[in-house]
C-alpha cells in the first residue's frame, strides 16, 4: 500500500492504546461514583494497587492450627487462612491500613461474627471528619463494611468485606482489613469464632 494510506504498526498500536485507555477510564469514573468509602477520593491517598504475594508457613507463626489460622500480612497486603486441620488453605488480596499509626501488629483471634455489620465510625474518625454519620445500619449501601465481618478482641477493628473493589491491594482503609466482598463471604464461611489471627 502507499504511504499514508496503509495500516501501520505504530497506527495499530496508537489506536489500540487509545481505545485501551478509554476502556479502563470508564469504569474507573463510575467506580468513583459509586463508591460507598466515607475517606477522602482514593486518588489523592494512593497512587496504585500493589499486591506482592509470597508464600508462608503457618508453623512460623503459631503453635497449632487449633480453630483454624489467619495472618493478614500488611506489607505484601495479604491474607493466609488454614482450617484447624490444614486440608484447606486461601490467599486472598486485601486492602490494609492507610498510615502506620492506623496499623496494629500481633495476636488477636475472631470473637464475633457478624452479618451485614452496623457501621460507626471511631472517636478518632469522628474528629478527623465530623460530617460523617454516627451510624450506617447493616445493608445500607453506604455502609463500607460489606456483607460480613469478623470482630477481632481488638477494639474497632475488623476483617471485613468492601463495595469499593478499588481499596483491595492498597493501603486505604482506617485500621482494618478489607476483603472482596466473594472472599469475605467464604472467609467467614470457614472461620469460626476463636479463629487464631496474627497481623505482621
Amino acid at each position: 500500500m502507499a504511504e499514508g494510506k496503509g495500516i501501520t504498526r505504530r497506527g495499530i498500536l496508537g489506536a489500540g492504546m487509545a481505545m485501551l485507555g478509554a476502556g479502563l477510564a470508564a469504569p474507573a469514573l463510575a467506580q468513583q461514583a459509586n463508591s460507598t468509602e466515607m475517606e477522602q477520593e482514593i486518588s489523592q491517598s494512593t497512587r496504585h494497587n500493589v499486591s506482592a504475594f509470597r508464600t508462608l508457613n503457618w508453623q512460623d507463626y503459631f503453635q497449632n492450627t487449633r480453630g483454624g489460622v489467619i495472618i493478614c500480612d500488611i506489607q505484601c497486603r495479604a491474607l493466609h487462612f488454614w482450617n484447624e486441620d490444614q486440608t484447606i488453605y486461601r490467599l486472598y488480596p486485601t486492602s490494609v491500613p492507610a498510615t502506620d499509626e492506623l496499623t496494629r501488629k500481633g495476636d488477636t483471634s475472631v470473637v464475633e461474627k457478624v452479618v451485614a455489620p452496623p457501621w460507626r465510625p471511631t472517636p478518632s474518625m469522628r474528629e478527623r471528619n465530623p460530617d460523617w454519620p454516627e451510624f450506617v445500619a447493616g445493608g445500607d449501601p453506604l455502609n463500607p463494611l460489606g456483607p460480613y465481618a469478623l470482630y477481632l478482641s481488638w477494639q474497632y477493628y475488623r476483617i471485613h468485606g468492601t463495595h469499593d473493589t478499588r481499596k483491595i491491594g492498597r493501603r486505604s482503609s482506617n485500621g482494618c482489613i478489607g476483603l472482596y466482598n466473594e472472599h469475605i463471604t467464604e472467609l467467614f464461611r470457614l472461620t469460626t469464632v476463636g479463629t487464631q489471627v496474627k497481623l505482621i
